[in-house]
């Protein structure tokens, strides 16, 4: 008689790796919340409450349907801490950084998980990357820390455990871009303070930057020709974007007694830089978002579905496609037969990845859109719209409604924040590994466009 041998769950495409890590630290971080010590209501969390909240941190997002440091008990903020710190690192890039740490050996699967995690170039090149994730987080992590943790103490008088607690708590959430904050209104009672804005934006950008980039300009900060098309895309980008998007919310925002009209000049500055590098992926804020001009509301649903670098901790379509499409859009109007960008040529494979994921995350914000103002009439269409695009890139920020939204509803925005944190990654993953050869070409067709 054969012996039956035991199969051990196997996974035939790294993807499908990642996806079953981020959903099995969903549900252990739901079962966490939901225990007594976690929060400070008698009678605990409701299963809502706690798969949102695990979510919104393991995916890194930071929409709340419960005000953090009140309802959370410490042990429950800790909890949501190494949620969020797992989340932005990586499930596969924190498991592959174990092996590495254990036995200095990556397997090929694991290492096919965190290069797809990770966009490593080479399976060579896997080991040093995830290595090396975990010393720039460490860095920009320790040096924010110490920022806010002396500021608080020095500035406002805090307990240095305190301080040094709520720093930490603040420099995981800020370079994770989990804008998960233990203040009530987030960061608005620090609007006009730079010691501790600036710390925050300058870790959330890095963050949202993106791994690859950060450890290709450790290596060649100073030699641009060399960098790839992908750093020299994402600095780029991100340059570009960071003054257009604080110039966008202080023009929008100037003389808005509500935000940032009561200001003086420096602080009205740095209030429309900190608010133009947010929507980015963070979603801290030190202006009220939900006494912001709808036109505002709208400059920001844009930022935040461009979103931030890829392989980083930011969200969105990410630049590189923003800016593929860009380019994309510019060769077609010049008639040329190629899309170049800066020395390289781009394959039309990668046009139709790009144009992909940008029409996939388009239909992931309008879909829920339209559902939530079929089933929910209590709110209008600016502020759905900016509550499903901030869930489903990543971003965190709210109009204030969160809270006030049906259960069902709620649900459907944790949907949205898992595939928006697994979503465009999977599928250009799947897009970059699936290639079929075709034995033969149909003849060509040419349909009337425009």
């Amino acid at each position: 008689m054969a012996r039956l041998s035991r199969r051990r769950p196997h996974f035939t495409h790294p993807t499908q790796a990642i996806v079953a890590g981020f959903a099995a630290m969903i549900i252990v971080g739901t079962i966490i919340l939901m225990l007594p010590i976690s929060s400070t209501d008698p009678d605990g969390a409701t299963f809502v409450e706690a798969l949102f909240t695990a979510t919104s941190a393991v995916c890194i997002v930071g929409l709340i349907v419960v005000d953090t440091p009140e309802f959370w008990t410490t042990f429950g903020e800790v909890a949501i801490m190494v949620m969020f710190q797992v989340g932005g690192f990586g499930i596969m890039t924190m498991g592959s950084l174990f092996v590495v740490l254990i036995s200095r050996r990556i397997k090929l699967s694991s290492r096919l998980t965190a290069a797809a995690e990770t966009k490593s170039l080479g399976l060579g090149d896997v080991r040093r990357v995830v290595t090396g994730v975990a010393k720039v987080s460490f860095l920009f992590e320790s040096a924010t820390f110490v920022i806010l943790t002396l500021r608080l103490v020095i500035g406002y008088d805090e307990p240095l455990g305190r301080a040094a607690y709520v720093g930490l708590f603040h420099a995981v959430s800020a370079f994770n871009n989990s804008g998960f904050s233990l203040y009530s209104n987030s960061l608005e009672d620090f609007v006009v303070d730079p010691w501790i804005t600036l710390p925050v934006a300058i870790a959330a950008i890095c963050g949202g930057i993106g791994f690859p980039v950060l450890l290709e300009l450790r290596r060649q900060i100073g030699n641009p020709r060399n960098w790839s098309l992908h750093t020299k895309l994402t600095v780029s980008m991100t340059l570009l974007l960071l003054p257009l998007g604080s110039g966008f919310m202080m023009l929008s925002e100037w003389n808005n007694d509500a935000t940032m009209g009561t200001l003086d000049v420096p602080g009205k500055i740095l209030s429309g830089f900190f608010h133009g590098a947010m929507p980015r992926s963070t979603g801290f804020n030190s202006l009220d978002v939900e006494q912001m001009n709808e036109a505002t509301w709208l400059g920001t649903d844009v930022l935040m579905f461009i979103g931030a670098g890829s392989a980083g901790t930011g969200g969105g379509i990410k630049v590189t496609t923003f800016a593929l499409l860009f380019f994309v859009i510019y060769a077609e109007i010049r008639g040329e037969p190629r899309v170049n960008i800066f020395d390289r040529q781009v394959s039309p494979r990668v046009q139709r990845q790009g144009l992909t994921i940008a029409l996939l995350t388009i239909a992931l914000c309008v879909g829920p859109t339209v559902f939530i103002l079929l089933v929910e009439d209590a709110f209008p269409l600016d502020r759905v719209l900016f509550e499903v695009i901030s869930a489903a890139c990543t971003v965190g920020l709210s109009t204030g409604i969160t809270s006030e939204l049906h259960g069902g509803i709620q649900v459907l925005l944790v949907v949205l924040m898992f595939i928006g944190r697994l979503g465009p990654a999977v599928v250009a993953t799947a897009l970059a590994l699936r290639q079929h050869t075709r034995l033969y070409e149909l003849p060509e067709g040419r349909p009337i466009i425009g």
